[in-house]
């Protein structure tokens, strides 16, 4: 018997997904567990898997088309069964149930291949120099077979699948090293008007829907600290004297403020409406950009790490966003959230809360500044935080006393080992 692949719900916030690939065609064979499609949901780009054998019978979404999760997205069964009833009863249109009738009763005779609808032609990946391999390629049979075709050389691909393997998609969107000195730049010729429009992905509508209902919906305000860097400089570089350590200033923030988080309880709950959540435990979401948006990748437990520990976290969670590896897991589960533009020259800014949380760290750059210590002025070492703050939760005294404990462990960075 036939059965229905409904479009799947593959994160907490996901409501709708675009179909990025079809790796089989109706009329192609399927084996559970072999992979069917790549789906972009609103995190990630993620390869979904038939959970059923047979045949592909029906293909219900295009490529590179939007639908809201729980749509028919294919349907497997025995070459030649009738669907017509299945389709009707799922809500298809009755000529939609006419054409895939015809192409799965059709006679083997290699017909001309239909052209579908063209997608969004996908963003181009960055230009980057090809990495050294060791003379084995680590790819699919069929990414290699799409780069011999397409000329491309298998060794300069970089690899998005598991444990770095080369997949399809992977040669799709390949870009060829340019060196610098060729490159060229486009321009517009002189005088005349040009644009160019990039359909929205679907991180990209998430991040817009769930951030407009959090400023609009949650009353916030801000409350902004200089800390004195000094001691913290010092501090790290002496803890990364030792070669195997390697502390940024961005982990001793996230270990302080897991540690004034404990302190202050307010500032790590949720308003859910009838009641605020006090959350008992601290899970700190650490913002990453990657190109399509932002996503926020959870260190759990923050309190109970060390800093290296939470440096190790971090990087890993960095590099997996970048190469869209992040699982649900990793990103769901946050108490309170940081996001740190100081690596970018940001002096100071606000952000917007991260639901479910109520409160967001902002970290700017450190900047050496005229100070006055002892009634002298010498140069010193400042950055700037700025908490944003939901008013149904936090209120100003409370969100000031979070500040004033992180200051002091952030200027005595030997506290935060007591």
């Amino acid at each position: 018997m036939a059965e229905i692949i409904y479009m799947p719900k593959l994160s907490d916030t996901m409501t709708e997904g675009v179909v990025a690939e079809w790796h089989k065609k109706v009329g192609d064979k399927v084996s559970s567990g072999e992979l069917l499609a790549e789906i972009e949901t609103d995190k990630a780009t993620m390869e979904f898997e038939s959970f059923y054998d047979g045949v592909l019978l029906h293909i219900g979404v295009e490529k590179g088309k939007s639908v809201p999760v729980n749509v028919v997205l294919a349907i497997i069964g025995k070459e030649g069964e009738d669907i017509s009833a299945l389709l009707a009863n799922a809500g298809a249109p009755a000529e939609e149930v006419k054409v895939e009738e015809k192409a799965v009763e059709a006679p083997k005779a290699n017909p001309a291949p239909v052209q579908a609808a063209a997608a969004p032609a996908p963003k181009a990946a960055p230009v980057v120099a090809p990495a050294p391999t060791n003379g084995r390629v680590f790819a699919s049979p069929l990414a290699k077979k799409v780069a011999e075709e397409k000329g491309i050389d298998i060794n300069q691909v970089a690899g998005t699948g598991d444990n770095g393997r080369i997949v399809k998609r992977d040669v799709d969107h390949f870009t060829p090293y340019i060196p610098a000195a060729n490159a060229v730049q486009f321009s517009a010729p002189v005088g005349q008007e040009s644009f160019t429009d990039e359909t929205v992905s679907q991180m990209r509508k998430t991040i817009a829907r769930r951030l407009a209902e959090s400023k609009f919906t949650a009353p916030h305000f801000y409350l902004t600290l200089d800390i004195d860097m000094d001691n913290a400089i010092a501090a790290r570089n002496a803890m990364n004297a030792d070669k195997n350590v390697k502390i940024s200033f961005n982990d001793m923030v996230v270990k302080a403020s897991a540690m004034a988080l404990r302190k202050h309880p307010a500032i790590n709950s949720s308003w859910l409406g009838d009641v605020i959540r006090r959350n008992h435990h601290v899970h700190i979401g650490i913002a990453v950009a990657v190109d399509e948006g932002l996503l926020v990748p959870v260190v759990r437990f923050t309190d109970t790490k060390g800093l290296a520990q939470i440096g190790a976290e971090v990087k890993d969670f960095a590099q997996k966003a970048k190469d869209k590896k992040l699982q649900p897991s990793d990103w769901e589960g946050n108490t309170f959230t940081i996001s740190n533009l100081g690596m970018f020259g940001i002096e100071s800014f606000t952000a917007i809360v991260n639901p479910p949380d109520s409160c967001i760290l902002a970290v700017g750059g450190i900047k050496q500044i005229p100070v006055v210590k002892n009634g002298q002025v010498v140069p010193g070492n400042v950055m700037k935080l700025t908490l944003s703050c939901d008013h149904r939760v936090v209120d100003g005294a409370s969100g000031a006393a979070f500040l004033q404990t992180l200051k002091g462990y952030l200027e005595n960075p030997v506290t935060m080992l007591v």
